[in-house]
């Protein structure tokens, strides 16, 4: 969807406006330029090819837990980081931090003639205490197996971290050497004055999940204080740092304090049942895709699949939620019993998953209904299965919206006219079978754009993370606004900000 424009002073002259109207119009033709010529939708992009030219490797690791143990065993960062969460920042740090960015920018703007349009973006890894990072990535690694971690509505708590692990995924590339890496399109920096944004790797999701009540939330204000002391944070109070949040209810306790940094997250929840107001937003925030919960099906899968589609409509999953996801149980009433179609209450574990796994490779549209949020995981489950989602969430707002067009992958269909009576499924049964081959041809090249993988690969999710963060990196923040464009839409967002 397209952000909306913030309100410009009333204090500011004309001649102003008109100059920064001018700048941002042709910032928006230089930055779509790069854009362009890399899209996502082009089924041989030359970067991809080039990078694996460049850089012949064994597959990517797309296991959560696999990746994960390799990491830990082999790769995690060693440092010497002090365990102090106490020590705040002086005011001449800020000062001294403040000045060498001022001479930094300088130095970029007499020397680079198209600063402040900047690629790769710059962007700074915290080096936290490893209470925050990795004491919290050991506790998964040595409890994951504990499948009788549920949470109060029954779902496992592990395999709720791993459908939210994104925080795990980018934080490894990032710190990866760069040898090793083949994102081109972002640089970790090592200096904090050459950065235009900054990465904060704390594990919300996990502490939420395996730590006691008290325990969590005393974690989250340490985390808190160590981040808000740092004079990069108090220079610009958080609006160039990067929260990952991505579960709803993670982070909660403190997330007042943090409501000006960039939250990466799974959606925007419309409904406020788990954002409060002013806290999130198009024009700051990004949403992520989950992680899918099924194996991906390649070229040779889906191939072989298609003979075996049989079932028109397949949902597999917990039939009753709440708020938004109420829509489930009308589904339910509305769909059961009807021919081909199979709606399912959806088991834990291994089996569950196979389950699940097996409907979608044999069905042809699957069910992709709001849960607790308006998104859900099992849109991108059925989309690397090649199972083209029938999307019933009115107040949805999608991954990467200005890059992907999901219309070319999906069915949208309104909550009013999914429950009327046998509305969904004569729809469904008029989708002619030409355009169902073309969406799955789709399906199958749209699928590396919501893949995970170590290392993180070009177009995938980690990829088009910073493709869509370049917006918000593209202007120091001294300036009046942040550009942050959204080229394949054709919208230019403006983020301005309360001291501008």
């Amino acid at each position: 969807m397209r952000a909306k424009q913030m309100p410009w002073s009333s204090t500011r002259s004309k001649s102003q406006l008109l100059l920064l109207l001018l700048f941002c119009t042709l910032s928006l033709l230089a930055l779509s330029f790069p854009f362009f010529f890399s899209s996502p939708s082009d089924p041989n992009p030359s970067s991809s090819s080039t990078y694996t030219h460049l850089h012949p490797r064994l597959p990517p690791e797309t296991s959560f837990v696999l990746s994960l143990e390799n990491f830990l065993t082999h790769k995690a960062p060693t440092y010497r980081i002090s365990e102090d969460t106490v020590r705040s920042a002086l005011q001449d740090d800020v000062a001294s931090f403040d000045d060498r960015k001022f001479v930094k920018e300088m130095e970029w703007l007499h020397s680079d003639p198209y600063y402040p349009l900047n690629f790769p973006i710059r962007v700074y890894v915290y080096q936290m205490p490893k209470k925050f990072t990795l004491d919290l990535l050991w506790l998964f690694r040595n409890t994951y197996r504990e499948t009788s971690n549920l949470t109060s509505n029954g779902s496992p708590v592990h395999r709720l971290i791993e459908q939210h692990s994104i925080d795990y995924w980018l934080w490894a590339d990032l710190i990866a050497p760069e040898s090793e890496r083949l994102l081109k399109n972002v640089v970790r920096v090592d200096r904090q004055e050459e950065a235009d944004l900054f990465y904060v790797p704390f594990f919300t999701t996990i502490s939420f999940f395996l730590l006691e009540k008290q325990q969590c939330k005393a974690l989250y204000r340490e985390a808190l204080k160590w981040v808000t002391d740092q004079p990069a944070w108090k220079r610009s109070e958080g609006r160039d740092h990067i929260f990952p949040i991505h579960h709803p209810w993670s982070f909660k306790s403190v997330r007042r304090y943090v409501k000006n940094a960039i939250w990466l997250l799974p959606d925007m929840d419309s409904t406020g049942n788990w954002y409060k107001p002013g806290q999130v937003s198009l024009e700051k925030d990004l949403i992520l895709p989950y992680v899918a919960n099924v194996d991906l099906c390649d070229a040779k899968c889906v191939s072989e699949s298609e003979s075996k589609r049989t079932t028109l409509l397949f949902f597999r999953g917990r039939l009753k939620r709440n708020a938004g996801g109420k829509i489930r149980s009308k589904l339910v009433t509305e769909l059961a019993g009807a021919k081909d179609v199979v709606i399912e209450e959806g088991t834990a574990g291994e089996k569950g998953k196979a389950a699940a796994q097996m409907g979608m490779r044999t069905s042809t549209f699957c069910l992709s209904p709001a849960g607790d949020t308006p998104s859900s995981a099992r849109l991108f489950d059925a989309i690397v299965s090649g199972c083209i989602p029938v999307i019933i969430s009115d107040e949805l707002e999608l991954p990467f919206e200005g890059i992907l067009d999901y219309r070319k992958i999906s069915i949208f269909v309104s909550s009013t006219d999914a429950v009327q009576p046998g509305w969904l499924l004569t729809y469904l049964k008029s989708i002619s079978s030409t355009q169902i081959r073309k969406m799955r041809r789709n399906l199958l090249e749209f699928s590396r754009h919501f893949v995970y993988s170590s290392p993180a690969q070009p177009l995938g999710p980690e990829d088009l993370v910073w493709r869509m963060m370049s917006g918000v990196a593209t202007l120091p923040l001294p300036m009046l606004c942040l550009i942050s464009l959204s080229p394949f839409e054709g919208a230019i967002r403006y983020i301005c900000y309360a001291h501008c």
